[in-house]
């Protein structure tokens, strides 16, 4: 009789391993592509529309009021402006955003009545070109990514689930890299390969040896992740980063209603923020939501990402600043969450963060199809037979 092999803790995550990697792996191979394409969106956008996006200076520009009408007449009253941007730049040219979600329908595009973006010369009031970004490729390559370009709240829930068992088989699969000895582990660091090294030993060098590099970055994605996929998830960040259960206290602005201008003040509080901010990369305004909201404005930091911001809000009848929220005052909960965008993508660590991001997701990508064949090539094995003695 022959001993029956011992079923040790590794043969168990082993078992988990192969399991959830069959039941996640498309969604996992479609978030890791997706991943990709996004990652030097920005980069690639910028050098499409590089011409538009840059004007020659002039002597002064245009008041904010003046940008906000010739950027929503060549829009159309259809579609009414959000927002403008003004760069700190003086080459760069105001960008300006009009879009509009209804709810009830199950696919994006479904929802998508409109979304554009416009570039408009700050010295001209020129508009110099208009974009479909409900359509543009890298909006529906990052929809794929969010949410399966589903609207209902199941499709972040598919996603979310699918990225909590990647997180559970990252973590197994360095379980099952872990060598015993130093001697092993030499061996699982670097491709041996030879001239007779067959394609299943390849194919599992490259799932074993590449998923091992990328699991601490894979891990960090899939974790930022699911800060947006769950509401738990993201409560659990802020508790565990501020040390606290307190959650902050949102500011609310009020405007005084009076008889006045308000394009006058509009332009007033365009001018002050930049004033008050020399430092920042934009000012995003939009205008009030109702009689008494106060001017909102999102003063961004640093050029490239989003975790270094201000908001500040001035009256919307005299363009007086009321009150800010300042980067700086923010605890490390708020500042964590803040900076998720910039750590999951890798723009926090500039274009090497981005780099190291697209990396780790091009090998991610990887796993499901190296997995899979792992997986079918043992079910596949051809039994050895003992030749017959005559």
């Amino acid at each position: 009789m022959t001993k029956k092999k011992k079923r040790d803790f590794k043969h168990w995550v082993g078992k988990a391993h192969l399991v959830l990697g069959l039941a996640s792996g498309l969604i996992v191979l479609l978030m890791a592509v997706t991943g990709c394409l996004f990652a030097f969106q920005e980069e690639i956008t910028n050098a499409i529309r590089h011409d538009v996006m840059y004007v020659t200076p002039g002597k002064e520009q245009l008041p904010a009021t003046v940008i906000w009408q010739k950027t929503q007449d060549a829009l159309g009253p259809d579609m009414p402006l959000n927002s403008i941007t003004l760069f700190n730049d003086p080459e760069m040219a105001v960008h300006s955003y009009a879009y509009k979600f209804n709810e009830g329908g199950f696919w994006y595009f479904t929802n998508l009545e409109y979304y554009y973006s416009v570039y408009t010369n700050p010295y001209t009031g020129e508009v110099l070109a208009m974009y479909d970004e409900g359509h543009n490729f890298f909006n529906v390559v990052k929809m794929l990514h969010w949410s399966l370009l589903i609207s209902h709240p199941v499709g972040q829930q598919i996603i979310g689930w699918a990225t909590f068992i990647f997180v559970a088989m990252l973590i197994s699969g360095i379980i099952l890299w872990w060598p015993k000895n130093k001697a092993a582990r030499k061996q699982r660091l670097w491709f041996q390969w030879k001239d007779t090294t067959k394609w299943r030993r390849k194919n599992y060098d490259l799932h074993n040896i590449l998923g091992f590099y990328a699991s601490s970055v894979g891990l960090v994605l899939a974790l930022t992740g699911m800060v947006w996929a769950f509401t738990w998830f993201q409560s659990t960040v802020y508790v565990v980063a501020s040390l606290s259960i307190t959650p902050p206290v949102p500011l609310v602005v009020k405007s005084t209603i009076a008889h006045a201008d308000k394009d006058k003040a509009f332009n007033l509080a365009a001018v002050a923020v930049q004033q008050k901010y020399p430092e920042a990369d934009y000012y995003s305004i939009g205008k009030p939501a109702d009689s008494t909201a106060a001017i909102g404005m999102h003063v961004n930091l640093v050029k490239g990402t989003y975790y270094k911001h201000h908001h500040a809000y001035f009256d919307q009848y005299t363009g007086k600043f009321l009150a800010e929220e300042n980067y700086k005052d923010d605890n490390m909960g708020e500042k964590v969450i803040g900076a998720n965008y910039d750590i999951h993508v890798g723009a926090i660590l500039g274009l090497p963060g981005k780099i190291l991001a697209f990396t780790a997701s091009l090998i991610c990508s990887i796993l499901p199809v190296t997995g899979f064949l792992i997986w079918r090539g043992r079910n596949k094995k051809t039994p050895k037979t003992t030749p017959v003695k005559k």
